[in-house]
């Protein structure tokens, strides 16, 4: 690579932000995903959740389920422009059930936008998704969404996420008044970046009383909260915080012209041995953190999302595919955006890209150029919902073998077999009630397979590995299921977690692991 083309290199990963959005179920999320296109020129006119009949549906929700409940239940990649800067927004499941979903979507992204409903404050799904942001120590962006409705005082809003989550709060744009009196957001910073500094903001031209209320409220802020520290915030210590209506458009600007000089472009991704991987290293990388079956039922075909992490892509390009150590070409790559995909030839780090794929990939597969390393694994959660799946047409075997081995694949279910019996009556595990519900949904719809499901009285799987384990006496002496994964490795299902832990007192030689061993994968 010569100078200008590292040039080039550096240049593209400078005006890239790759971020995904976080919230409680209902907070709003899909709309303001719709309103952020929309304001970057992605889209000429956003959907509406609510839609109905012949009414256009949310261009970043595709399956037909999700159009039917009006919620997200996967994730979507969504790539647009704003003042020079490239974003790649990645849509993540709405609903609890799909937080795996969710974990690994946040893996491959920079930064998070933590989005809360004004009414409601902080809710439970958007803890535990910002624990999993603070432990990968990514910035995190606050949103107070749904001004246009009544809601809870904004000092009240910030001082709740300071005191729930942890996090210290900085206002970049404040409310003036709010339900049927909103009148629109204030900035309170300029020249943001390291050299923000604040200034006595314009107010929106609204009913005097509101004015005078909202500048006290500004000037309490200044003089009693903290100032914009830029390093905080890359650091994941200090969230800038944002107001606005997405449902009517109000705040939506000045949050994307903060976010894109606040947020950090792409940073060094980390193999399994602790290097770091800069994103303007000219050898290409990336790794793929989700499989997608069927985006196109037509078609029956698997998608793979691969986050770029270095180097340059170029459509055609051949890389090494490190977990099975062979090359791969690849001929068809796509940009994504909802159900709408096109051929792209060059994509940079921080973009994600979508691989056409007969079933060579897993989630957590590198591909790179040049000696080969492994990117550290994927986050993976043990099941907590068993079912024992029944064919209803012996005749449909295939299709639904075919359909749970490809769906399985896309890491939002798990399958177990009966020792022996191979793929007969087989066991599944998923981590909500709701995927299991999508499971039998889409081998309907997208395999003809139906299916019946017995639910199991197991709470808890783990893999076990020690000596002298015989499946069968553990099973008689501990009243565990033993079971196996897609790669022939024994697993234990439990009644609970008071069944496991007497397991593992019995046998403290043993390990027992939440998730599969190195090397194995069972997610995908």
């Amino acid at each position: 690579m010569d100078e200008a083309d590292r040039q080039k290199l550096r240049s593209e990963v400078g005006r890239r932000r790759t971020f995904a959005i976080i919230s409680h179920p209902d907070a709003g999320k899909t709309t303001l995903t719709e309103k952020l296109l929309l304001h970057g020129g992605a889209i000429h006119l956003a959907g509406t959740v609510k839609a109905r009949g012949q009414a256009r549906h949310v261009t970043s929700d595709w399956m037909e389920l999700e159009r039917q409940r009006g919620i997200s239940i996967t994730s979507s990649v969504l790539q647009f422009d704003w003042g020079g800067y490239k974003l790649n927004l990645l849509d993540t499941p709405g609903h609890q059930d799909f937080s795996e979903d969710t974990y690994r979507t946040l893996a491959a992204a920079d930064a998070a936008v933590m989005l809360i409903d004004s009414a409601k404050g902080v809710e439970a799904q958007t803890k535990k998704l910002f624990q999993v942001c603070r432990r990968r120590g990514i910035p995190i962006f606050t949103f107070v969404n749904k001004l246009d409705r009544p809601g809870r005082e904004p000092i009240d809003l910030l001082h709740e996420v300071e005191e729930v989550l942890g996090i210290r709060t900085v206002p970049v744009t404040w409310p003036v008044g709010q339900g049927a009196d909103f009148g629109g957001v204030a900035t309170l910073f300029e020249d943001l970046g390291p050299a923000a500094r604040r200034i006595v903001p314009e107010l929106p031209e609204v009913d005097p009383k509101l004015r005078a209320h909202a500048a006290e409220e500004i000037e309490l802020v200044a003089h009693a909260g903290d100032a914009l520290d830029h390093a905080r915030v890359l650091r994941g210590e200090q969230s800038p915080a944002f107001f606005g209506s997405a449902w009517t458009e109000v705040g939506v600007d000045q949050f994307l012209a903060a976010f894109v000089k606040l947020a950090p472009p792409p940073a060094a991704r980390h193999t399994v041995e602790g290097v770091a991987i800069e994103p303007d290293d000219p050898r290409f990388s990336g790794f793929v953190f989700k499989i997608q079956a069927n985006m196109d039922p037509s078609h029956r075909d698997r998608l793979a999302f691969l986050r770029v992490c270095s180097g340059r892509f170029q459509r055609g390009m051949d890389v090494r595919h490190v977990r099975e150590g062979r090359g791969l070409r690849l001929s068809m790559p796509h940009q994504l955006f909802g159900a709408e995909r096109q051929v792209i030839e060059e994509a940079w780090p921080g973009d994600v890209i979508g691989l056409f794929d007969t079933g060579a990939l897993r989630i957590g597969d590198t591909l790179c150029e040049g000696a080969p390393f492994e990117f550290a694994e994927l986050p993976r959660f043990s099941p907590e919902i068993f079912a024992r799946v029944r064919s209803k047409d012996a005749l449909k075997r295939k299709q639904l073998e075919k359909g749970l081995s490809q769906l399985s694949q896309e890491g939002a279910i798990q399958i177990f077999s009966q020792r022996g019996l191979g793929m007969k009556d087989p066991i599944l595990g998923a981590v909500g009630a709701l995927q299991l519900e999508v499971l039998q949904y889409r081998l309907k719809h997208e395999y003809g397979a139906e299916i019946a499901l017995d639910r199991l009285p197991y709470q808890v799987a783990r893999w076990i590995s020690g000596l002298g384990f015989d499946p069968q006496a553990f099973e008689l002496e501990v009243d565990a299921l033993c079971v196996e994964d897609r790669d022939k490795n024994p697993i234990a299902l439990f009644k609970s977690e008071w069944n496991m832990t007497y397991a593992q007192g019995r046998h403290p030689d043993w390990t027992f692991a939440p998730t599969a061993a190195a090397g194995s994968s069972t997610a995908g």
